[in-house]
């Protein structure tokens, strides 16, 4: 297991020297007393073991936005001639072991083999189900990416991925990836951890991306808390043509609502960032949690009925699915 040095760096009003939190918002530090607890419970739904998937095979660029569904938290994202890639995850497992963890239910909605030239990598944070050190490896080998990270993260991926082109950012801190398109670090909350002694010791973050071609918002893992990240969001940035939501991992509530939102708070998240189109991710590849795999769909669907918003609007993104614009 490769487990990150303390990040060190100067105290901020998210780092208080040792580690990083999400300031006026419910930590999401649970004890092994509440692990044990959530265990013991065993109210962990069944999933099946495979889902079938038809990948796609994305253009080589694109000048209008085009978001290509991988699963979980890894998306292709093309837009003027640019091309990203969130948290990428080709792994059979979300695990330092390639032996037990959680298993891909999944396979990806592209063929490692058919991804077009990658310009860079978003990385939101350093967990297992989002930071893949064997799959940035394979990235470095064929497309010598940028990475872009949250402080700290870069630990992890210097130790384990050679020659890697690595920028680190804090929250509101921008990176230019090409001209016009540049991407900076939003605030989430959440937390970070590769082992058992490293918790919240590197930053966490989501991502927004400016280009001429559109606004796109990638949240990254995050709970709602009283919501006050995302209005601060909508009203640095504006609002975003497209927004990318988790939408999974977040039963049981008491164990998991300070660090995932639950489909009805993604979307109030939606509204207050105010999109005009979202995205659903971070469900129906790896269980991570007790929710049955097609729940948070379902729950998405009747939230935005509730809420009077039509359906087109905000779906759940499957692997393998293509949102295209112009």
């Amino acid at each position: 297991m490769l487990r990150s040095r303390p990040y060190a760096g100067p105290v901020s009003d998210h780092f208080d020297g040792t580690r990083f939190f999400a300031p006026g918002q419910p930590s999401p530090d649970r004890s092994l007393r509440e692990i044990l607890r959530w265990q013991r419970e065993g109210n962990r739904a069944p999933w099946p073991k495979r889902v079938a998937v038809t990948p796609a095979v994305p253009p080589a660029r694109s000048g209008p936005a085009r978001v290509t569904m991988v699963g979980h938290a890894t998306m292709l994202i093309q837009l003027s001639g640019v091309n990203l890639l969130t948290d990428p995850v080709w792994s059979e497992r979300a695990s330092p072991s390639r032996l037990i963890g959680p298993r891909r239910v999944t396979t990806p909605g592209i063929a490692f083999d058919d991804l077009p030239p990658i310009d860079a990598v978003l990385l939101s944070h350093n967990h297992y189900d989002h930071l893949d050190i064997a799959t940035l490896r394979r990235l470095q080998a064929r497309h010598r990416p940028l990475m872009v990270m949250p402080l700290g993260t870069d630990a992890t991926v210097r130790r384990a991925v050679s020659g890697a082109r690595i920028v680190t950012a804090d929250w509101h801190e921008e990176v230019p990836l090409a001209p016009g398109v540049a991407v900076t670090l939003t605030p989430a909350n959440h937390w970070s951890a590769r082992g058992l002694g490293d918790r919240r010791r590197a930053l966490w973050c989501g991502f927004w991306i400016d280009s001429p071609a559109a606004r796109l918002w990638f949240a990254g893992d995050t709970g709602y808390g009283d919501g006050a990240i995302f209005r601060a969001i909508r009203a640095r940035h504006g609002a975003p043509d497209i927004a990318l939501i988790p939408i999974g991992a977040y039963a049981p509530r008491w164990f998991m609502g300070a660090q995932h939102i639950a489909p009805d708070e993604a979307v109030q998240v939606f509204r207050d960032i105010g999109a005009r189109a979202a995205l659903g991710f971070h469900w129906g590849t790896f269980q991570l949690t007790d929710e049955p795999r097609e729940e948070p769909a379902e729950l998405l669907a009747a939230a935005l009925a509730t809420a009077g918003i039509a359906p087109e609007r905000f779906r759940a993104f499957r692997p393998g699915e293509v949102f295209a614009e112009g």
